[in-house]
């Protein structure tokens, strides 16, 4: 049986040394870590770009130097970062930072619980940048109608997948994947954190959801062992990913 779809590993997330080794700190241990989780499997890279004083960033001179420093080690998987408060807390900041990219992530993270995102979406896409639009279940990103998640993700696209949908889930529930289906056609990403990581990453392989794993989401492994790398984690969720895909395609 075979994998779903590409996993998704987040290198290094929100994490800190305080966090343990297998966090990678430095733009070095970034760039190894996502070169053994693409070794692993992993078919897409998020990584949070950070100035030298570990502070979360979407500055072009902290952006680009990553992303170059990526692909020339040889990741060429698509590469993807956060464009959200995390990195810079004022809307207009964020949109202007976007605009001034010089060298440009495969794909952008885009979380619509905060202000602006719509605006930030269509600025990343004019750009040529895929918008990965994060909502959280239930809130105002969510409600039915003409909001602005509703609008980004009915935008008509040449690529489908210069679009997709992705949902943190903090429990595996199924009715709250169905709830979903009203929303555009979109590919759809689940991923959890802690606790819930492996039992949404189960849950996303059953109904042919793109899947999400790496340190920036959990740290430990499915039989509760700490993980020792982003690749450990990449294989473990490749095995389970496979184990738990339907046999029969799910549509939302």
């Amino acid at each position: 049986m075979s994998v779903p779809g590409p996993v998704s590993v987040s290198v290094n997330g929100a994490r800190s040394a305080a966090d343990g080794t297998a966090v990678p700190l430095s733009p070095q241990d970034v760039v190894e870590s996502a070169l053994g989780a693409v070794a692993a499997g992993a078919g897409e890279v998020l990584v949070h770009p950070r100035t030298p004083c570990g502070r979360e960033s979407l500055s072009p001179r902290v952006v680009g130097p990553l992303l170059e420093a990526l692909r020339g080690a040889g990741v060429s998987v698509p590469l993807s970062v956060p464009a959200g408060i995390g990195a810079e807390p004022d809307p207009a900041g964020r949109l202007e930072r976007v605009r001034s990219w010089t060298v440009l992530p495969d794909r952008a993270v885009v979380p619509f619980a905060e202000p602006g995102a719509e605006e930030l979406a269509e600025a990343l896409l004019a750009r040529g940048v895929a918008v990965d639009a994060v909502v959280p279940l239930g809130g105002p990103a969510t409600g039915r109608g003409r909001g602005p998640l509703t609008r980004v993700l009915a935008r008509p696209v040449r690529d489908p997948e210069r679009l997709r949908l992705v949902v943190e889930l903090a429990t595996a529930d199924p009715a709250l994947v169905a709830g979903l289906r009203w929303l555009p056609p979109v590919p759809l990403l689940l991923f959890g954190r802690e606790a819930a990581a492996w039992p949404v990453l189960r849950l996303a392989a059953r109904c042919g959801a793109g899947v999400r794993t790496g340190v920036g989401d959990v740290l430990h492994l499915p039989d509760g062992r700490s993980a020792r790398s982003n690749a450990e984690l990449v294989a473990a969720a490749r095995e389970t990913a496979a184990a738990h895909a339907p046999a029969t395609a799910w549509s939302r």
